[in-house]
């Protein structure tokens, strides 16, 4: 890795904590400068402008969350458990970039005032909704889960149940959300199997 290629990385890596902690309007050059010791020159040798180096940050900050969301996941035999355990890493797993998820905090900043951004965070979801709806496919196929389960439907259901319970744990400043929608998904999930399941939580 050359020296260049090495700042940018360092630059990304510390702007993507910046960014994700703070909120991209709530955080300026400034604070990336401080933040890896270049002056501006320096971060703009890199990066066009803000934007640019906002998209860089979050592609960085996904890449690491989606890596620990998936980690393991196709160890379990059965699809079921293998939504499980994308459900246990989620809830379980720290979040590789302070801040907390990149997604959620990203489609709320980049609603309206950044469509590059808002770009980057409907693909990252794309990713992931495909991900968990591959699984669901393959365990219909595998007659593991039941010939009615739409599997997209079903992913949407869970991302959403997952990211809402997100927010209102960093809303109330307890964990309680999220063990409560790992209780009634697991319970959920065991409904769609072919067979009937017990769920262990």
């Amino acid at each position: 890795m050359s020296k260049g290629e090495a700042t940018r990385q360092r630059i990304v890596a510390k702007a993507a904590t910046i960014f994700n902690t703070r909120g991209i309007e709530g955080c300026s050059i400034q604070d990336v400068m401080e933040a890896t010791g270049l002056e501006k020159g320096g971060i703009y040798r890199h990066f066009a402008n803000k934007d640019e180096l906002a998209v860089a940050a979050f592609d960085y900050a996904w890449r690491a969350a989606f890596k620990k969301r998936v980690a393991g996941i196709d160890s379990p035999a059965n699809s079921i458990d293998r939504l499980k355990r994308f459900i246990d890493n989620f809830i379980e797993q720290p979040p590789p970039v302070a801040g907390g998820c990149p997604l959620m905090n990203t489609a709320i900043q980049s609603d309206d005032g950044n469509p590059l951004l808002r770009a980057r965070a409907t693909k990252a979801l794309a990713q992931w909704r495909n991900r968990l709806a591959k699984i669901i496919e393959q365990g219909k196929r595998k007659k593991e889960i039941r010939g009615i389960v739409k599997p997209k439907q079903l992913a949407t259901f869970l991302v959403g149940s997952l990211e809402g319970a997100l927010m209102i744990c960093r809303l109330e400043r307890n964990r309680k959300a999220l063990k409560e929608a790992r209780r009634f998904l697991s319970s959920y999930l065991d409904t769609m199997a072919r067979s009937p399941r017990r769920s262990k939580r």
